[in-house]
């Protein structure tokens, strides 16, 4: 058996450490965007052998978007920090660092980031791409906690996006009724009375990378040949059974580090990859399903884009209210799982 084959192997519990007291950084303000292009079940009915039924049951999912051609990652970004700057009337001229997570970049270099800042005309700024596939925007935001709260950095754009339909094998059912495009992006802000982050954990198990990828300078992953020709690879099967097995538990052990139980969590945003996924997560976790928010009915899995967009919908719904805590939990090829507990007390929202 090839040593890459199995997702469970040398799989332990993440170390959860002691809650994240020294946070200095606050969440502020959320932006996002989706292209305005539409790609349905029954568009898909004509493309491969499946059906809006099928595809309803098995994910509930019922259209994505589709960037255009000449549509790329940082365009889709820039339109996210754009709407964050419209709704809640924020400058950003003396944001000091970018982070982009994403897995689809324009080019392999130059990164998004430095696009990103460009494009918004930011003179001193870091740019930075992040690559922690569907984790990334809760990779993003530890890492922007991290470096507010050391003093390092004062302000900082946190934008995930994704065009997955450039990577995506149309002629694939099991994948081409999965994926989407689209964009979020939150900005971070030094707040030492009022911090967003209460705790967070990231882990990785590298030997489950071979069930979800896409092959680039290399067709190999060990000794196994990589399929899909550039584009996306998913073992479904293996992918759904490490989640189950790994999330109910990380929840638990999240909120137990921070000293608090899933009762005091008012919201589960869980990557929005499958709602039978996310169902299943919650039963098995006891976390009810009501109080747990996804993107994927209408924008399909969007990889690390899920959470911001879900975020941004239940914000501007009012669903989420001021001073609410929520799991954020995102998983995925690597095979990488991140989550932090965070409290949402963003700016007042101007439009």
């Amino acid at each position: 058996m090839s040593a890459y084959s199995n997702p469970f192997s040398n799989s332990t519990s993440p170390d959860f450490g002691s809650p994240a007291l020294s946070s200095k950084a606050r969440i502020t303000a959320i932006g996002s965007y989706v292209p305005d292009k539409r790609l349905t079940n029954f568009d898909l009915e004509k493309l491969v052998e499946t059906s809006d039924e099928w595809i309803v049951r098995r994910t509930g999912m019922r259209e994505r978007r589709i960037a255009e051609p000449d549509q790329f990652t940082s365009d889709l970004c820039l339109r996210a920090v754009q709407h964050l700057q419209q709704a809640y009337d924020k400058e950003i001229e003396d944001v000091d660092f970018i982070l982009v997570c994403t897995t689809t970049p324009d080019y392999p270099f130059p990164s998004v980031a430095s696009q990103l800042q460009a494009k918004l005309s930011i003179r001193f700024a870091g740019a930075l791409d992040v690559n922690a596939t569907c984790a990334g925007f809760v990779y993003g935001l530890h890492l922007a906690n991290s470096l507010i709260s050391s003093g390092l950095h004062k302000k900082i754009l946190v934008v995930a996006g994704e065009t997955l339909s450039k990577v995506t094998d149309y002629s694939d059912r099991n994948t081409c009724v999965l994926f989407g495009d689209g964009a979020g992006a939150v900005l971070v802000e030094r707040d030492e009375q009022n911090p967003s982050f209460l705790h967070s954990f990231m882990s990785s198990n590298g030997n489950g990378g071979i069930h979800l990828y896409r092959s680039g300078l290399s067709n190999q992953m060990g000794d196994v040949e990589l399929l899909g020709k550039g584009n996306i690879y998913q073992n479904g099967r293996e992918l759904y059974k490490w989640v189950v097995s790994q999330l109910p538990q990380g929840m638990h052990q999240l909120v137990a580090a921070s000293n608090f139980s899933l009762l005091d969590v008012d919201w589960f945003v869980p990557h929005s990859a499958n709602l039978r996924m996310i169902e299943s997560i919650c039963e098995k976790s006891g976390f009810p399903l009501e109080r747990t928010l996804h993107s994927l009915e209408y924008f399909g899995n969007t990889s690390c884009a899920t959470i911001p967009l879900a975020l941004d919908m239940a914000l501007l719904n009012e669903q989420i209210k001021q001073n609410d805590t929520a799991i954020l939990y995102g998983f995925g090829g690597g095979l990488v799982q991140a989550a932090s507990l965070v409290r949402l007390s963003l700016d007042k929202r101007q439009a």
